[in-house]
């Protein structure tokens, strides 16, 4: 797919944006601070309906002002030319498509997919677990509808719980309630990630490989790390029941999916460790070029790549690989401070104080 149009009004430092998107290359370049970022957090938006940078969405909206619009037409493999329309304001966020307007997420997410491409994204592998649960929660769910039903579920039944725990928790049959339930869509939650994290991985090796070709003893690979081994109903609801004493002095469910991690493996070591500064980032690219691949291969629609400032931080070298690393001809959107050199196949849109042009 590929973004033919943009139109933003009150998003972020962005008081109003009419661009068209010429090609399958745009680089928007100009000084830090004014508003390239934004731009593509709002491109991004339209994957998973929420920023990539974790902002909740009244943050979007400019200071002074009572709502945000984004517009959007997109050509795209089954929807053709495709219009969508995004409202962010004080009651909510409302969504419309060719379709109509959307009432479930889940009719929605994934439809549309972007990948970003961030100079942030070395905290995905030195990061907190959080940050790779909610990575692959995002690509897992964007692909399955049913995961991310199991996994909206789960997070509901964990909030019951927790509540009963901050309330004393003093009636058994109401935790164990919660507690089964909760079991129920954990067992969903972890096989899905099992078998998501198995196939993320031979995209990650692949991409990996091609980013580093010199590199032929370096080998790379994603586990996914359960917070426990329980894999069935009934283990989940005896691990819940069992810590009910710990959990209650907490007053917090201290185990099960939503500890999750998963573990970057360079030749067979943990990267987080032993990796160096340059093979931690070319592990963190190819996460998201396999993330990319992913999508791809699953929802046959071919993924916007909205890089970040982070074409800059290449020498000519790296930067070449990872256009070789890429696979087909997908729409990348970048941003830097100064244009790339040489390379002519680049529309150029300059961005100055919220303004584009």
């Amino acid at each position: 797919m590929r973004f033919a149009s943009v139109t933003l009004q009150n998003f972020r430092n962005l008081p109003l944006v009419q661009t068209k998107l010429v090609g399958q290359r745009t680089f928007l370049v100009g000084p830090n601070g004014q508003g390239k970022t934004n731009f593509l957090e709002a491109l991004g938006y339209v994957t998973a309906l929420r920023s990539f940078r974790g902002a909740e969405p009244r943050a979007l909206v400019a200071i002074g002002q009572p709502e945000a619009g984004m517009g959007f037409v997109v050509e795209h493999e089954q929807f053709k030319e495709s219009k969508i329309t995004i409202t962010l304001g004080a009651e909510g966020r409302t969504v419309e498509w060719e379709q109509g307007k959307v009432t479930r997420l889940a009719d929605f997410i994934g439809k549309f997919p972007t990948v970003v491409f961030s100079s942030q994204d070395s905290q995905l592998l030195r990061g907190t677990p959080s940050l790779r649960r909610r990575w692959l929660d995002l690509t897992l769910a964007a692909m399955e509808g049913n995961y991310f039903s199991a996994l909206q579920n789960y997070t509901r039944a964990v909030a019951e719980r927790n509540m009963l725990l901050k309330q004393g928790a003093r009636d058994a049959g109401q935790l164990a309630a919660f507690e089964n339930e909760a079991a129920g869509h954990a067992v969903k939650v972890v096989a899905a990630r099992h078998a998501g994290v198995a196939e993320l991985s031979e995209y990650f090796k692949e991409a990996h490989a091609r980013l580093v070709p010199e590199a032929r003893t370096e080998t790379a690979a994603l586990l996914y790390a359960p917070d426990t081994p329980a894999t069935t109903r009934e283990e989940f609801a005896v691990l819940l029941a069992k810590a009910r004493p710990r959990d209650a002095v907490l007053k917090s469910t201290e185990r099960g999916p939503h500890r999750d991690d998963i573990e970057f493996v360079l030749s067979g070591r943990p990267a987080r460790n032993f990796a160096s500064e340059g093979q931690q980032r070319c592990l963190v690219m190819a996460l998201r070029l396999a993330q990319a691949a992913y999508f791809k291969d699953k929802g046959k629609i071919e993924p916007v790549l909205l890089c970040d400032d982070v074409l800059g931080e290449l020498d000519p070298a790296r930067r070449m690989r990872f256009w070789a690393a890429m696979e087909g001809e997908p729409q990348v959107i970048a941003t830097g401070t100064i244009p790339p050199e040489g390379d002519r196949r680049w529309h150029i849109l300059q961005v100055e104080a919220g303004k584009i042009y």
